[in-house]
Protein backbone atom coordinates (compact mmCIF):
# COMPACT_ATOMS: atom_id res chain seq x y z
CA UNK A 1 0.00 0.00 0.00
CA UNK A 2 1.21 3.04 -0.53
CA UNK A 3 2.46 5.66 1.79
CA UNK A 4 0.33 9.73 2.00
CA UNK A 5 3.92 10.99 2.75
CA UNK A 6 6.10 13.48 1.06
CA UNK A 7 9.17 11.65 0.05
CA UNK A 8 10.23 15.03 0.25
CA UNK A 9 9.62 15.15 4.46
CA UNK A 10 11.92 11.86 5.31
CA UNK A 11 14.78 11.85 6.99
CA UNK A 12 17.72 13.23 4.81
CA UNK A 13 20.64 10.97 5.12
CA UNK A 14 24.43 12.46 4.81
CA UNK A 15 25.47 9.60 1.91
CA UNK A 16 24.41 8.68 -0.93
CA UNK A 17 23.40 5.44 -3.18
CA UNK A 18 27.25 5.22 -3.38
CA UNK A 19 28.57 5.85 0.22
CA UNK A 20 29.85 9.12 -0.62
CA UNK A 21 29.23 11.96 1.93
CA UNK A 22 29.48 15.54 1.24
CA UNK A 23 31.21 17.77 3.99
CA UNK A 24 29.20 20.67 2.82
CA UNK A 25 25.83 19.43 3.42
CA UNK A 26 24.14 20.21 6.65
CA UNK A 27 25.46 18.61 9.74
CA UNK A 28 22.33 17.67 10.77
CA UNK A 29 21.85 15.74 8.51
CA UNK A 30 22.89 11.19 9.92
CA UNK A 31 25.79 9.33 8.37
CA UNK A 32 24.50 6.14 7.40
CA UNK A 33 27.63 4.51 8.86
CA UNK A 34 26.42 5.76 12.38
CA UNK A 35 23.14 4.40 12.08
CA UNK A 36 24.60 0.73 12.24
CA UNK A 37 21.90 -0.75 10.35
CA UNK A 38 22.10 -4.85 9.76
CA UNK A 39 23.69 -5.59 6.53
CA UNK A 40 24.20 -9.15 6.20
CA UNK A 41 26.40 -11.33 3.40
CA UNK A 42 23.31 -13.18 1.90
CA UNK A 43 22.89 -15.14 -1.16
CA UNK A 44 21.63 -14.20 -4.20
CA UNK A 45 18.37 -16.75 -3.69
CA UNK A 46 17.80 -16.17 0.08
CA UNK A 47 18.49 -11.94 -0.89
CA UNK A 48 15.96 -11.31 -3.48
CA UNK A 49 13.50 -13.18 -1.41
CA UNK A 50 13.56 -10.85 1.51
CA UNK A 51 13.61 -8.40 -0.96
CA UNK A 52 10.77 -9.25 -3.00
CA UNK A 53 8.57 -10.75 0.19
CA UNK A 54 9.65 -8.45 3.06
CA UNK A 55 8.60 -5.88 4.77
CA UNK A 56 9.83 -2.44 3.37
CA UNK A 57 10.30 -0.13 6.53
CA UNK A 58 11.94 3.61 5.58
CA UNK A 59 14.90 4.63 7.52
CA UNK A 60 15.36 8.17 5.73
CA UNK A 61 15.60 10.00 1.49
CA UNK A 62 19.01 10.10 0.30
CA UNK A 63 19.31 13.68 -0.30
CA UNK A 64 22.74 13.56 -2.86
CA UNK A 65 20.68 11.51 -5.49
CA UNK A 66 19.32 13.11 -8.43
CA UNK A 67 16.09 10.94 -7.76
CA UNK A 68 14.22 10.41 -4.60
CA UNK A 69 16.40 6.97 -3.33
CA UNK A 70 15.25 6.00 0.26
CA UNK A 71 17.49 3.66 2.77
CA UNK A 72 15.22 0.92 4.24
CA UNK A 73 15.18 -2.04 6.16
CA UNK A 74 13.48 -4.97 4.89
CA UNK A 75 12.49 -7.54 7.35
CA UNK A 76 11.46 -11.29 6.60
CA UNK A 77 9.36 -12.72 9.53
CA UNK A 78 10.74 -16.11 10.66
CA UNK A 79 8.64 -18.64 12.93
CA UNK A 80 10.27 -18.76 16.33
CA UNK A 81 12.79 -19.62 17.76
CA UNK A 82 14.26 -18.62 14.17
CA UNK A 83 15.39 -14.62 14.49
CA UNK A 84 13.92 -12.41 11.57
CA UNK A 85 15.75 -11.57 8.89
CA UNK A 86 17.10 -7.87 8.28
CA UNK A 87 18.87 -6.32 5.83
CA UNK A 88 19.50 -2.56 4.75
CA UNK A 89 18.50 -2.10 0.97
CA UNK A 90 17.82 1.03 -0.68
CA UNK A 91 14.17 1.84 -2.80
CA UNK A 92 14.06 4.39 -5.67
CA UNK A 93 10.26 4.79 -6.13
CA UNK A 94 9.40 4.85 -9.66
CA UNK A 95 7.01 8.33 -8.77
CA UNK A 96 10.51 9.91 -7.36
CA UNK A 97 12.20 9.27 -10.92
CA UNK A 98 13.78 12.80 -12.56
CA UNK A 99 12.32 13.43 -16.52
CA UNK A 100 15.42 12.76 -18.56
CA UNK A 101 15.63 14.17 -22.16
CA UNK A 102 17.07 11.08 -23.36
CA UNK A 103 15.17 7.91 -21.81
CA UNK A 104 11.73 7.51 -21.57
CA UNK A 105 9.84 8.73 -18.22
CA UNK A 106 9.28 6.25 -15.19
CA UNK A 107 11.80 3.93 -16.76
CA UNK A 108 14.82 4.25 -14.75
CA UNK A 109 13.68 1.48 -11.83
CA UNK A 110 13.24 -1.22 -14.55
CA UNK A 111 16.46 -0.78 -16.09
CA UNK A 112 18.08 -1.44 -12.50
CA UNK A 113 16.61 -4.42 -12.34
CA UNK A 114 16.98 -5.67 -15.97
CA UNK A 115 21.19 -4.66 -15.30
CA UNK A 116 21.03 -7.04 -12.08
CA UNK A 117 19.56 -9.82 -14.57
CA UNK A 118 22.04 -9.06 -17.00
CA UNK A 119 24.65 -9.73 -14.37
CA UNK A 120 23.39 -12.66 -13.21
CA UNK A 121 23.84 -13.96 -17.19
CA UNK A 122 27.72 -13.32 -17.20
CA UNK A 123 28.31 -15.01 -13.80
CA UNK A 124 30.04 -12.10 -12.57
CA UNK A 125 27.70 -11.25 -10.24
CA UNK A 126 28.57 -7.07 -11.01
CA UNK A 127 25.35 -5.67 -9.58
CA UNK A 128 23.65 -7.01 -5.73
CA UNK A 129 20.60 -8.27 -5.62
CA UNK A 130 17.57 -6.34 -7.25
CA UNK A 131 14.21 -6.64 -7.64
CA UNK A 132 11.17 -4.59 -8.83
CA UNK A 133 8.45 -4.76 -6.99
CA UNK A 134 5.58 -2.17 -4.80
CA UNK A 135 6.83 -0.12 -2.06
CA UNK A 136 5.33 2.61 0.35
CA UNK A 137 5.52 5.10 -2.42
CA UNK A 138 4.70 2.63 -4.85
CA UNK A 139 6.45 0.76 -7.74
CA UNK A 140 10.10 0.94 -7.67
CA UNK A 141 13.49 -1.49 -7.61
CA UNK A 142 14.83 -2.48 -4.72
CA UNK A 143 18.53 -3.27 -3.86
CA UNK A 144 20.14 -5.11 -1.06
CA UNK A 145 22.19 -2.34 0.82
CA UNK A 146 26.53 -3.21 0.28
CA UNK A 147 28.73 -2.77 2.97
CA UNK A 148 31.92 -1.61 1.78
CA UNK A 149 35.74 -2.16 2.62
CA UNK A 150 36.50 1.30 4.19
CA UNK A 151 40.22 1.25 3.58
CA UNK A 152 39.38 1.03 -0.24
CA UNK A 153 39.38 4.20 -2.59
CA UNK A 154 37.44 3.38 -5.65
CA UNK A 155 38.77 6.53 -7.52
CA UNK A 156 42.25 4.60 -6.58
CA UNK A 157 41.29 1.74 -8.23
CA UNK A 158 40.10 3.73 -11.48
CA UNK A 159 43.40 5.87 -11.63
CA UNK A 160 45.51 2.93 -11.18
CA UNK A 161 43.78 0.78 -13.46
CA UNK A 162 42.87 -2.29 -11.35
CA UNK A 163 42.23 -5.68 -13.07
CA UNK A 164 39.19 -6.53 -11.51
CA UNK A 165 37.20 -3.81 -12.96
CA UNK A 166 37.93 -5.07 -16.46
CA UNK A 167 34.96 -7.22 -15.83
CA UNK A 168 32.83 -4.14 -15.37
CA UNK A 169 34.10 -2.11 -18.12
CA UNK A 170 32.94 -5.15 -20.37
CA UNK A 171 30.12 -5.36 -18.78
CA UNK A 172 29.02 -1.46 -19.23
CA UNK A 173 29.76 -1.68 -22.80
CA UNK A 174 26.58 -4.60 -22.51
CA UNK A 175 24.50 -2.94 -21.60
CA UNK A 176 25.41 0.73 -22.55
CA UNK A 177 26.08 2.19 -19.78
CA UNK A 178 25.58 6.09 -19.77
CA UNK A 179 27.01 7.23 -16.49
CA UNK A 180 29.40 4.68 -14.75
CA UNK A 181 31.41 6.80 -11.93
CA UNK A 182 34.00 6.11 -9.64
CA UNK A 183 31.35 5.89 -7.01
CA UNK A 184 29.13 3.57 -8.74
CA UNK A 185 32.24 1.62 -7.24
CA UNK A 186 31.56 -0.68 -4.55
CA UNK A 187 34.62 -2.48 -3.00
CA UNK A 188 33.52 -5.56 -0.72
CA UNK A 189 35.79 -6.75 2.18
CA UNK A 190 37.39 -10.00 -0.25
CA UNK A 191 38.35 -8.04 -3.29
CA UNK A 192 34.75 -8.00 -4.94
CA UNK A 193 33.96 -5.33 -6.64
CA UNK A 194 30.28 -4.21 -7.28
CA UNK A 195 28.53 -1.88 -9.52
CA UNK A 196 25.37 0.35 -9.19
CA UNK A 197 23.54 2.60 -10.29
CA UNK A 198 21.97 1.45 -13.18
CA UNK A 199 18.95 3.36 -14.60
CA UNK A 200 20.60 4.75 -17.14
CA UNK A 201 21.42 1.57 -19.35
CA UNK A 202 20.33 -0.41 -22.34
CA UNK A 203 19.42 2.43 -24.99
CA UNK A 204 19.04 1.50 -28.22
CA UNK A 205 21.54 4.54 -29.11
CA UNK A 206 25.67 4.05 -28.57
CA UNK A 207 26.11 6.34 -25.41
CA UNK A 208 28.69 4.90 -23.36
CA UNK A 209 29.71 7.13 -21.10
CA UNK A 210 32.06 5.97 -18.23
CA UNK A 211 35.07 6.44 -16.56
CA UNK A 212 36.86 3.08 -16.89
CA UNK A 213 38.39 3.44 -20.44
CA UNK A 214 42.24 1.98 -19.33
CA UNK A 215 42.09 -1.39 -21.40
CA UNK A 216 39.82 0.52 -24.76
CA UNK A 217 41.30 -1.18 -28.03
CA UNK A 218 42.80 -3.93 -25.86
CA UNK A 219 41.94 -7.51 -26.55
CA UNK A 220 39.14 -9.55 -24.19
CA UNK A 221 40.54 -12.13 -22.43
CA UNK A 222 38.99 -15.51 -23.19
CA UNK A 223 37.41 -15.29 -19.55
CA UNK A 224 35.71 -12.15 -20.88
CA UNK A 225 34.65 -13.33 -24.28
CA UNK A 226 33.32 -16.47 -22.64
CA UNK A 227 30.94 -14.12 -20.52
CA UNK A 228 29.67 -12.15 -23.34
CA UNK A 229 29.05 -15.38 -25.19
CA UNK A 230 27.03 -16.57 -22.31
CA UNK A 231 25.28 -13.33 -21.73
CA UNK A 232 24.20 -13.34 -25.79
CA UNK A 233 22.77 -16.98 -24.99
CA UNK A 234 21.02 -16.14 -22.71
CA UNK A 235 19.54 -13.59 -24.50
CA UNK A 236 18.02 -15.67 -26.88
CA UNK A 237 16.79 -17.89 -23.85
CA UNK A 238 15.11 -16.57 -20.59
CA UNK A 239 17.46 -13.98 -20.26
CA UNK A 240 15.27 -12.34 -23.56
CA UNK A 241 11.51 -12.66 -22.10
CA UNK A 242 12.90 -11.15 -18.77
CA UNK A 243 14.18 -7.94 -20.73
CA UNK A 244 11.49 -7.72 -22.77
CA UNK A 245 9.18 -7.45 -19.76
CA UNK A 246 11.39 -4.92 -18.26
CA UNK A 247 12.41 -3.09 -21.34
CA UNK A 248 11.16 -1.91 -24.95
CA UNK A 249 11.86 -4.69 -27.31
CA UNK A 250 13.71 -2.61 -29.27
CA UNK A 251 16.47 -2.13 -26.62
CA UNK A 252 16.71 -5.70 -26.00
CA UNK A 253 17.38 -6.32 -29.70
CA UNK A 254 20.24 -3.22 -29.27
CA UNK A 255 21.81 -4.89 -26.43
CA UNK A 256 22.33 -8.14 -28.70
CA UNK A 257 23.38 -6.24 -31.54
CA UNK A 258 25.91 -4.59 -29.17
CA UNK A 259 27.27 -7.48 -27.49
CA UNK A 260 27.84 -9.25 -31.42
CA UNK A 261 29.53 -6.26 -32.10
CA UNK A 262 31.84 -6.24 -29.11
CA UNK A 263 32.36 -10.12 -29.68
CA UNK A 264 32.86 -9.68 -33.13
CA UNK A 265 35.88 -6.92 -32.15
CA UNK A 266 37.15 -8.82 -29.62
CA UNK A 267 38.59 -5.99 -28.03
CA UNK A 268 37.33 -3.21 -25.61
CA UNK A 269 35.59 -0.41 -27.16
CA UNK A 270 37.08 3.25 -28.22
CA UNK A 271 35.70 6.22 -26.86
CA UNK A 272 33.59 7.78 -29.37
CA UNK A 273 34.32 11.09 -30.45
CA UNK A 274 31.38 12.44 -31.60
CA UNK A 275 29.71 11.85 -27.99
CA UNK A 276 31.08 12.58 -24.47
CA UNK A 277 33.09 9.49 -23.48
CA UNK A 278 33.08 10.23 -19.46
CA UNK A 279 29.90 10.86 -16.84
CA UNK A 280 29.87 14.25 -15.43
CA UNK A 281 30.82 14.34 -12.60
CA UNK A 282 33.08 11.86 -12.61
CA UNK A 283 33.37 10.53 -9.27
Amino acid sequence: MADDRDPDDLLALGEDAEGDADPDEDEASESIDALDLPMPVLAVDTALDLLTHGELGIVGRLWASSNNALLCLVTKRCPDPEPDLVAACIYKPVMGERPLDDFPDETLARREVAAFHASEATGWGIVPPTVLRDGPFGEGMVQLWIRTAPDVDPVALVVDGDERLRRIAVFDAAVNNTDRKAGHLLPVPGGHIYGVDHGVTFSPVPKLRTVLWAWRGEPLSDEETTAMRGLRAALDDDLGATLRGLLDPIEVRATARRIDALLEAGVFPQPDPRRPALPWPPV
